[in-house]
């Protein structure tokens, strides 16, 4: 099993209910990669045996914004100096007892002016929104996150890194042993998730954001469609939908159906991952747009769906978000980047098809992260995915 590179070249990654196929090739090693056969029960690779199971797939309900803090961002809110603050922070609804206790063995503060958040789409299954305005974002058993997203921005605010993570990734999760990372959603929550994460990366989660399906649909609406580029034309069997290569205008339901397909695209979910942070890039980049900055209504019909949609952290203060626009608003849409962790492709474990973790590039990554050399890391092993056209 090989290790494919942080510029999106991945293998086949289905969902809990779905097959998979090994991963393709991988470009260079970081520094300390392993070769064929350096692998264990996190960082390995390679089957099982018994060959690899196709079950009737459960289609999630909810997606990752990471839209809830860059088009904050570049929408302009610092500029408007938030003149509906009131309003726009009264619909931002906040979880209390997600962030784990302070006395719980966590690791150190991050460099100074750093921030890491955690953000999620909460997969409800359910047809009514599961975050924002007092929606319970979390029921046990009942949730898994599609999504997982960690956003880390440099005391400059001069860039900004999300880094995707698989949601079948292979790790440890405290009190539960080895599990696919977005069981610890179903399994504890929020704070169970952050845990996992902190144990996984050795970086600190500042903050938590998560937001569900209906209101990535109402943020895609309230621009009046966000548009893609879909490299050749491909049909998706599970939706019965044809996707015609090309530029593309996607509104709400479009676009839930564009970021969920995985069927019939060659590297299988993690080409999901690559049109997932597509849309989000171009999400940003339409609520930037002057047609968007400059039409109040327009403005203000998305900012309402986005702080209705979203749910935070108890510790995020409007003073808190008001200053992290203000910090951030000179991000462009070309300054946010998007990594896929790195992987050594997918395997079975526990009669599951999985994703292996590749120990050493993941842990470069994530020391880059704890030490605020996010700049240095990408001069050294690229930038990330290209989300220009994706399949």
């Amino acid at each position: 099993m090989t290790s494919p590179d942080l510029h999106g070249s991945h293998g086949p990654q289905a969902s809990d209910e779905g097959a998979r196929t090994p991963a393709g090739p991988g470009a260079a090693e970081a520094p300390g990669a392993p070769g064929p056969g350096a692998e264990d029960a996190f960082w390995g690779g390679g089957s099982d045996g018994g060959g690899e199971t196709r079950r009737k797939r459960r289609w999630p309900r909810v997606l990752i914004a990471v839209g809830v803090f860059l088009a904050l961002v570049v929408a302009g809110i610092g500029g408007l100096v938030w003149q509906r603050q009131s309003s726009y922070n009264g619909n931002i609804d906040r979880i209390k007892g997600v962030m784990p206790d302070d006395g719980a063995r966590r690791p150190g503060k991050n460099v100074e002016g750093t921030e890491n958040w955690l953000l999620v789409g909460s997969d409800s299954r359910a047809d009514s929104a599961t975050t924002g305005e007092g929606n319970q974002v979390w029921k046990p058993g009942q949730q898994r996150t599609d999504t997982i997203m960690l956003l880390h921005l440099p005391a400059d605010r001069k860039k900004a890194y999300i880094v995707s993570f698989p949601r079948d990734s292979w790790v440890e999760i405290p009190g539960y042993g080895a599990q696919k990372i977005n069981a610890a959603f179903s399994f504890g929550g929020p704070k169970l998730l952050i845990e996992t994460m902190e144990n996984l990366t050795g970086v600190r989660i500042d903050h938590f954001g998560a937001i569900d399906f209906e209101g990535f649909k109402s943020m895609t609406d309230a621009l009046g469609g966000v548009t893609v580029n879909i490299k050749q034309s491909v049909y998706d069997p599970a939706r019965k939908k044809r996707w015609e290569a090309g530029r593309q205008k996607l509104n709400g339901d479009d676009a839930l159906l564009f970021v969920r397909q995985r069927y019939n695209l060659p590297n299988g979910d993690f080409d999901r991952i690559k049109r997932q942070q597509a849309f989000l890039g171009a999400l940003a980049k339409q609520a930037a747009d002057r047609g968007t900055l400059s039409n109040p209504l327009k403005l203000d019909r998305f900012l309402s769906a986005l702080t209705k949609s979203i749910s935070v952290d108890e510790g995020v203060s409007a003073g808190d978000l008001r200053s992290l626009a203000l910090s951030m608003r000179g991000i462009r849409p070309s300054d946010v980047m998007f990594m896929t962790l790195p992987h050594k492709g997918t395997g079975m474990r526990k009669k599951q098809s999985v994703v292996f973790l590749d120990g050493p590039k993941a842990k470069t990554l994530f020391e880059a992260v704890k030490t605020a050399k996010m700049q240095e890391y990408v001069q050294q092993y690229g930038p990330g995915n290209s989300l220009g056209t994706v399949s």
